[in-house]
């Protein structure tokens, strides 16, 4: 294949990815505006509640993302995938329990946290309802990750956008009390998000099993593990295991990061707040075209097409080089009002408008360790992400934070730069062992 076969293989199977996940943002931002516009205590207690969450959830999504490279392994055998499939449902189904159990834990030393206790009658509803969420945001999840892996990426994008539909209606109903529904403020948001995302695993489930063209998926589910050596639960915690781990310490670098810039000052940490939530629009056009990546790698690997691994590979960083670039130019010349967006504060607007060079920088350090992680993951060869993630995002992202924010005196600038450290590290170590894999297959 060419490169311009590539490129338009991964438009078309990253483009509906990067729509349902623009979909979701778009929704993240309408349940802010909604719950702000209701109460000042509503909006800080799902503040806290989806900050506390923000880890767990990363944690139980990167552990769905196992499923893709297994499902391009099994080179098109449809029963097969159907086994593998019900035996990664099961263990993710396992896996969420495990973290809902931690997270009851945490509900339970919510009095302990420092919240304000006007706010706790407010936050724990929700959180219940949060909690209740998660196993729905596993199976989705997981539906969702065999369907990218048969080169279906539409029907998820559908499902997405539609629950996303019916979280907006729910919060305009519930929080407000319209159409003779009761006035429920945060706890109604909580209702419609949980109702939503068990729609959505519905769907996909469904589809799954009676889907048209989808016979032979079921059947392979019925008749339970094959005998084949990628269809057992050992393999699925080996392949999944890593990914989850890599995103709970990126994300959990972050959350240190916030918790850093609000040491400067509630200023600071609004710019911070700020910058991160535009950086956030760039990596949903990044998860796009990196899953498309993972797909194409993993179809390759099935094949034992050790040059189309890596064609795929460096096409798809072609295809992000260009996606960053596009996203780094909206966010410089459309900064100011997008930032208004956020706030009126001209303190605030002035602190972040100062942090886009650091802000533009590591959105090509985003692109590169997305590329290069998830073609690492097309192979099946995850294990080194667990360790990349560690040193990358943790021994040396969170001391290269503290060390520019304060001993060198740069402060937020600081913050945001030291991301563009970690991202780069993470990029370099993720193509290294990229070639590296490859090589071992070659």
């Amino acid at each position: 294949m060419t490169y311009l076969a590539y490129y338009k293989q991964i438009a078309k199977l990253g483009l509906p990815i990067l729509v349902g996940q623009l979909g979701m943002i778009v929704t993240a931002f309408a349940d802010n505006i909604m719950v702000g516009h209701y109460s000042t205590v509503a909006l800080a207690s799902a503040s806290f509640v989806n900050n506390v969450f923000n880890v767990a959830m990363f944690c139980l999504i990167g552990f769905t993302y196992g499923i893709l490279p297994l499902v391009g392994l099994l080179n098109g055998d449809r029963l097969a995938i159907g086994a593998m499939v019900r035996v990664a449902v099961r263990v993710n189904l396992i896996f969420s329990l495990i973290v809902m159990g931690l997270m009851t834990i945490l509900y339970f030393c919510l009095d302990y946290l420092g919240q304000p206790p006007e706010l706790l009658p407010t936050i724990r509803p929700y959180y219940l309802l949060m909690l209740a969420g998660m196993l729905p945001v596993c199976l989705t999840n997981a539906f969702s990750q065999w369907s990218y892996g048969i080169k279906n990426t539409v029907m998820p994008m559908w499902v997405i956008l539609g629950a996303n539909v019916l979280n907006i209606i729910g919060n305009y109903v519930l929080i407000y009390g319209h159409a003779y529904m009761p006035e429920m403020g945060l706890t109604g948001a909580g209702i419609s998000t949980l109702v939503s995302r068990v729609a959505a695993a519905a769907v996909l489930a469904g589809w799954f099993f009676l889907g048209r063209g989808n016979a032979e998926y079921s059947a392979g589910w019925r008749r339970g593990s094959l005998e084949h050596p990628k269809t057992n639960p050992g393999k699925i915690w080996r392949t999944s295991m890593p990914v989850s781990l890599q995103m709970t310490f990126e994300s959990g670098s972050f959350s240190v990061a916030a918790i850093m810039a609000g040491w400067l000052g509630a200023v600071p940490l609004a710019a911070f707040q700020i910058i991160v939530i535009i950086g956030t629009l760039g990596f949903c056009l990044y998860y796009g075209v990196g899953s498309a990546v993972c797909v194409l790698v993993s179809n390759h690997a099935g094949e034992g097409d050790v040059p189309g691994m890596r064609k795929a590979g460096w096409a798809g960083y072609h295809a992000m080089l260009a996606v960053a670039t596009c996203s780094t130019f909206i966010f410089i010349f459309l900064a100011r009002p997008l930032m208004h967006a956020f706030t009126d504060d001209s303190a605030v607007l002035i602190a972040a408008m100062a942090l886009l060079f650091p802000l533009a920088l590591y959105q090509l350090g985003d692109a590169t360790q997305v590329t290069f992680a998830n073609a690492l993951r097309g192979t099946s060869h995850v294990m080194p992400m667990l360790w990349i993630a560690f040193v990358s995002y943790i021994v040396v992202g969170i001391p290269a934070t503290w060390t520019l924010a304060f001993p060198c005196g740069m402060g937020l600038y600081g913050i945001i730069l030291s991301f563009s450290v970690s991202l780069f590290l993470a990029g370099a170590l993720f193509l290294i062992f990229f070639l590296r894999a490859t090589r071992r297959r070659a």
